[in-house]
């Protein structure tokens, strides 16, 4: 695949506790998305001006106050929908508690667009996501799986596929850690459900899928399954 075809993904870790910030462009129509900007939005934007990308819908994995702290800014420059799970809103109209709690700053708000549900794509350019819903880490985390081969838009000129076959990819939020999990005693969670979510979801992906947490460094499902001890004894 030629070089300029390839999809455009950059990770940013931001804020005081480094949550992974994603932008996903499309190479072709310079459409984004940008997933999770928990802070540091300048950084963000200044990413996204640089390979010159429209931001088409900021996904939001779950509420905690470290994975939307950048989003109002975010929002004010893009325009951008702001897309989450409908379970999280009560969580999110709660960051002034949460900041409290950590002793940080409350960010403002803003107003959160179409929701996220289980089962459904969310697509920019050539290209698409589909929500997982995993309860556990909060009552509405989800995670975004997209898959190895991309089927392109009906009438689409260009089909977003390599001839060599690459790995899907999964943002998975505070759900899925390398060798960890999402912890689950802060609001909404619940350590029986979270381990329901990756067993009966996340875990029915291809061992190949490399997997973005939301803090630290990527794994492969295939890498968890054999060696996570949350997966390996529960």
């Amino acid at each position: 695949m030629p070089e300029t075809d390839k999809l455009i993904h950059e990770i940013l870790p931001v804020g005081m506790l480094r949550c992974n910030c994603h932008i996903i462009g499309d190479p072709k129509s310079r459409e984004a998305l940008v997933i999770d900007p928990g802070d540091d939005a300048e950084n963000i934007l200044e990413v996204i001006h640089r390979h010159k990308l429209g931001v088409s819908a900021i996904l939001i994995t779950h509420t905690h106050i470290d994975h939307v702290g950048g989003l109002r800014r975010l929002q004010e420059a893009t325009g951008a929908p702001v897309r989450m799970h409908a379970d999280d809103l009560e969580l999110y109209r709660m960051l002034d508690v949460q900041a409290a709690w950590i002793g940080w700053k409350a960010p403002e708000k803003v107003e959160v667009g179409e929701l996220l549900r289980e089962g459904e794509s969310v697509r920019w350019g050539r290209y698409e996501v589909q929500v997982l819903h995993t309860p556990g880490h909060t009552q509405g985390s989800v995670c975004l799986y997209m898959p190895s081969e991309m089927p392109a838009h009906r009438g689409a000129d260009v089909v977003a596929k390599s001839t060599e076959r690459e790995p899907g990819r999964l943002f998975a939020g505070d759900t899925l850690f390398a060798g960890s999990i999402g912890r689950t005693d802060l609001w909404g969670g619940s350590f029986e459900t979270i381990i329901r979510s990756l067993k009966g979801k996340v875990l029915e992906l291809p061992d190949e899928t490399i997997v973005y947490p939301g803090h630290g460094p990527s794994t492969t499902i295939g890498e968890e399954r054999e060696s996570n001890p949350f997966l390996v004894r529960n």
